[in-house]
């Protein structure tokens, strides 16, 4: 299991307001501000994002590799799917699939695909048998 993810991204501030609104739908929230002049010499200031007392997906500030990455968040539901996808791509996304069953996976597979500002895959997914 995970416990964190950073990406780097090209403009801290669109993105942390991108990700505040494409988030918000699952209940991900922009949660903690880290000074990267807090930890050892070197480290990135973090926007970071998370639900239930975790934080777990980190933003900073860098070169962006936007198609060297894939992000999916789970959705407790399909109308988490759709709400989330309807809200990134009012934020500023570019839609890569619509929500929609993804067949090629599992019938009970519930998902959708955009890009985000900086050209990251984001999958808002729902898989029926895992929740």
């Amino acid at each position: 299991m995970l416990d964190h993810v950073f990406i780097s991204v090209s403009d801290t501030v669109r993105s942390v307001a991108f990700y505040e609104k494409a988030l918000a739908p699952l209940g991900i929230i922009h949660a903690h501000d880290y000074d990267g002049k807090d930890g050892p010499p070197g480290h990135p200031d973090l926007k970071g994002f998370g639900a239930n007392g975790r934080v777990f997906f980190w933003l900073r500030e860098g070169v962006v590799e936007g198609r060297a990455a894939h992000i999916g968040f789970v959705a407790d539901g399909i109308d988490q799917v759709d709400a989330a996808f309807a809200a990134a791509i009012s934020a500023g996304a570019s839609q890569i699939h619509p929500p929609g069953a993804q067949l090629h996976y599992d019938p009970r597979y519930y998902a959708a695909q955009v890009r985000d500002p900086d050209g990251y895959s984001l999958e808002f997914v729902h898989k029926e048998w895992q929740h």
